[in-house]
C-alpha cells in the first residue's frame, strides 16, 4: 500500500483529496488545523498549524513515528486573508506568507527525509501566482488579494528551486492549479466542485511529469 501525506484535509479540496486517495487504495496521512487528531482504517490525522514552528516540528515528528515511507506529499493547506483588498496590508501579508510559503516550506523540509526515492511533492498553487496569468485567479480581478498572489508566486519559486535540488533523489516537485473551486475560499459561484479538483490533482500526483513545472488538468501553465 502506498502512502500519501496531504495537508489541510479537514475541508474543501483537502477533504476531497483524502477521500479520493482512500478510494484508490492509498494509506492517507492527513493534517488538520482544527478538530481531533485520530487514526483508524487507512487514515491517520495529525494537528498542524503552519503558522507555528512548534506545531510544524511536532506534527512532522508524529508522522515520522508512523514509520511509513511517503510516496506523495501534497501541500494543500493555505489561507486567503485579503480577498477584498487591493492594497497590501502588511499584517495580512505576514500571516499569509507564514502559512502559504514559510510554514509550507518548513514542513516540507522536515518531511523530505521521510519520502521514498522517486516520490512526488505537489504544491497546490494558483494561476493567481502566475506572473503571466495574473488576474485570472479567484475573483478574476487583477488587483484583488495581493498577499495571496504574492504567496503563491513565491510558492512557485520554491517548487522550481526544490525541484532542482531533489533531482538526485529522483523526487519530482510540481506546482498545481486546482481550478476555481467551490470551497470556503473559492466561493459558491466557482467553476468546479472539490471532487472535480481532486480528480485533476490526483492524476498529476500519481504520474511522473517533468519536475519543476506548473500544471492544470495535465496541461502545463506559464510561470
Amino acid at each position: 500500500m502506498k502512502n500519501v501525506l496531504i495537508t489541510g484535509v479537514g475541508k474543501g479540496i483537502g477533504k476531497a483529496l483524502a477521500e479520493k486517495f482512500l478510494k484508490e487504495g492509498f494509506f492517507v496521512i492527513g493534517t488538520i488545523f482544527s478538530g481531533e487528531a485520530s487514526k483508524g482504517g487507512n487514515i491517520s490525522l495529525h494537528k498542524l498549524d503552519l503558522s507555528s514552528r512548534e506545531s510544524i516540528a511536532s506534527c512532522a515528528k508524529e508522522i515520522a513515528s508512523l514509520g511509513k515511507k511517503i510516496e506523495i506529499l501534497i501541500n494543500n493547506a493555505g489561507v486567503l486573508l485579503d480577498e477584498d483588498e487591493t492594497k497590501v496590508i502588511p499584517e495580512k501579508l505576514r500571516r499569509t506568507l507564514e502559512v502559504n510559503l514559510i510554514g509550507t516550506a518548513d514542513f516540507t523540509e522536515l518531511v523530505i527525509p521521510l519520502m521514498e526515492k522517486g516520490g512526488h511533492i505537489v504544491n497546490i498553487s494558483s494561476t493567481a501566482g502566475s506572473l503571466e496569468m495574473s488576474g485570472r485567479g479567484i475573483s478574476h480581478h487583477p488587483y484583488h488579494y495581493p498577499a495571496y498572489k504574492i504567496s503563491k508566486t513565491a510558492l512557485n519559486m520554491y517548487t522550481v528551486t526544490l525541484a532542482s535540488r531533489l533531482k538526485e533523489k529522483e523526487i519530482i516537485v510540481s506546482s498545481v492549479h486546482p481550478g476555481w473551486v467551490r470551497t470556503e475560499m473559492g466561493g459558491e459561484n466557482a467553476d468546479i466542485s472539490p471532487e472535480e479538483a481532486a480528480e485533476g490533482i490526483f492524476k498529476i500526483a500519481v504520474s511522473r511529469p517533468e519536475t519543476g513545472k506548473f500544471w492544470f488538468q495535465g496541461e502545463e501553465l506559464p510561470w
